[in-house]
């Protein structure tokens, strides 16, 4: 029920315009409060914008799973790897890294399953809810999600990522390559087995999307600042406001969701997020002459190819490089080469390319949660490749904690005091 008590209304400031901070600022103004985003240039303006459009709830495997110290050095040295890393970058990342390479475990891996899933397994389901009403629900399609393999060999090689989505609770079809070619015929004859998920979804322009979710907030009487966020003012303990760029705006509660640019302000509060950009690419073909039936996961690759509004779009790799070097040229000549490889004779009128970040945590889990002991300042970042697909779940969780309302998801694994243990 929407909250009219003038006592109990909140303004909340968010920054961060992506899809993070846009859901929370939605679910908010549905709970009675006032809002206003704050971002340096706009809804959409990054991962938001890039990423592979699949609400992929059984991405709940993280890329730190068991195994990458044993495969990770061969993949840095192998020219078709989605692994990158710019070496110059390595001095900088080594204590990040080293951390984050310790959760290559099965005890952590099992703890960020746990975690992940909760806030993935109804994400098409939480977009609806989420969009119901804005004029965004145009862009959400349901759809399978189809993970395509060289060889059941290679699938045998992920059995144990597929038997932990087994035990989440996600079942699947085995497609042979008779199969596979009767279900979608676009795919290379060297495509010999695939894994079929059903009940996912995806969005045909994720820009559009959040833009059109953000314009949402703006009909509402949300307000949205195009400022750089530099610092929360306080007084007494009291949150006053954000100090920006472009002056103070004025605000009860802060919510930290601008991603991999949310760890320095984090910093100010003695909160220190292990954080780093997990580079991410995309490449779109503009009118490609064929599409593929639902979204894919090309798994030689680690790259999603997604059908979108009037073009394919490739996005993935990991790249290790920091947030200031400009994008690699590898990364797009890998995603061009292997789309190629698995839809021959695809026609299109030209490439678009794209380079974005990820904000990634070294245990692969966001942090979603109060920040100060006031409860006045909360974080919603940290949702490395998995922020499109959970973010309106993120943005209710924001709600619930502001309105003071029990969740039904166990919290803690979320807890921005975790990295202090």
């Amino acid at each position: 029920m929407k909250n009219t008590n003038s006592e109990t209304r909140k303004k909340v400031a968010i920054i961060g315009a992506g899809i993070i901070g846009v859901s929370t600022a939605i679910w908010l103004q549905r709970d009675g409060h006032d809002v206003v985003l704050i971002d340096l240039e706009g809804p959409a303006a990054g991962a938001s914008f890039g990423n592979g459009g699949v609400l992929a709830a059984s991405a709940v495997i993280p890329v730190n799973e068991p195994g990458m110290l044993k495969h990770a050095p061969g993949m840095l040295m192998r020219a078709d790897s989605p692994l990158f890393l710019r070496w110059s970058y390595l001095p900088k990342l080594l204590p990040w890294l080293l951390r984050y390479l310790s959760r290559a475990n099965v005890k952590d891996t099992r703890s960020a399953v746990k975690a992940l899933s909760a806030i993935l397994h109804d994400s098409y389901e939480q977009h609806l809810a989420l969009a119901s009403g804005t004029g965004a629900e145009k862009w959400l399609k349901p759809s399978d999600y189809v993970f395509v393999y060289d060889s059941r060999a290679d699938f045998e090689k992920e059995r144990f990522g597929w038997d932990l989505r087994k035990e989440c609770g996600f079942e699947w079809d085995e497609f042979d390559a008779d199969t596979l070619n009767a279900y979608d015929p676009v795919f290379s004859n060297d495509k010999k087995f695939a894994i079929r998920l059903t009940n996912h979804g995806y969005i045909t322009d994720p820009g559009k999307y959040v833009c059109a979710l953000a314009d949402h907030v703006k009909s509402e009487g949300g307000e949205i600042v195009i400022a750089k966020a530099l610092d929360v003012e306080s007084d007494q303990g009291k949150v006053v406001g954000v100090r920006t760029s472009e002056g103070l705006v004025a605000c009860d509660h802060v919510v930290l969701a601008a991603g991999v640019w949310s760890g320095p302000l984090a910093k100010k509060f003695g909160v220190n997020v292990p954080l780093e950009s997990e580079r991410g690419y995309h490449i779109e073909l503009v009118n490609p002459s064929v599409m593929p039936k639902s979204p894919i996961m090309l798994v030689s690759g680690k790259f999603v190819v997604t059908p979108m509004e009037g073009r394919l779009r490739c996005a993935g790799i990991v790249e290790f490089g920091g947030l200031d070097a400009p994008p690699s040229k590898a990364p797009f000549a890998l995603l061009k080469k292997q789309i190629l490889q698995a839809i021959p004779g695809i026609k299109y009128d030209e490439i678009i390319e794209w380079m974005g970040h990820r904000p990634a945590t070294v245990d692969s889990v966001p942090v979603i949660g109060p920040v100060n002991k006031e409860n006045s300042i909360f974080a919603a970042f940290g949702h490395q490749h998995i922020g499109l697909t959970g973010g309106p779940k993120t943005g209710r969780m924001i709600a619930d904690m502001i309105e003071n309302r029990k969740s039904n998801i166990d919290l803690s694994p979320y807890k921005v005091s975790r990295f202090d243990q």
